[in-house]
């Protein structure tokens, strides 16, 4: 029938080499860097997605994992939209109409109430215990 016979005998290994994992997966991120407009949508599939300019108001952040702003964000933030709980978002300047995290949310009035008790600087917002958290960075 064409077929090979092989012998059922189990052959032992002798390389000592280190194991390397070659089938992690490297991480993602899609990098802005002009403003983005009201009206605009930009989704980070599969990636954390980082802004290096500013959000304008109506203007909609989406991403997989983390969301990163290194500008004046009015618009939407919405970080873990597949539901990845551990997802964050860090912002210099938050302004924002709206940010999320795994479909948890504050909404503008929300968010002036909390901003100023961190006296408006740079913030990380995360989701414990199904709740989100602001924390002032230094």
């Amino acid at each position: 029938s064409g077929l090979a016979i092989l012998a059922n005998v189990k052959t032992e290994s002798t390389d000592t080499s280190p194991k390397i994992n070659t089938a992690s997966p490297a991480i993602n991120s899609k990098l802005i860097t002009q403003p983005v407009r009201s009206g605009q949508q930009i989704y980070a599939k599969n990636s954390d997605l980082i802004v290096i300019a500013s959000v304008s108001p109506g203007a909609e952040l989406l991403a997989d994992g983390n969301i990163h702003i290194y500008g004046r964000l009015k618009g939407r933030a919405l970080a873990g939209v597949t539901g990845n709980q551990h997802a964050h978002i860090f912002c210099q300047n938050l302004e924002a109409e709206l940010v999320a995290i795994a479909g948890h949310y504050w909404l503008s009035e929300d968010l002036q109430d909390l901003q100023q008790t961190l006296n408006n600087g740079s913030v990380h917002i995360s989701l414990e215990q199904e709740r989100l958290q602001m924390k002032q960075l230094a």
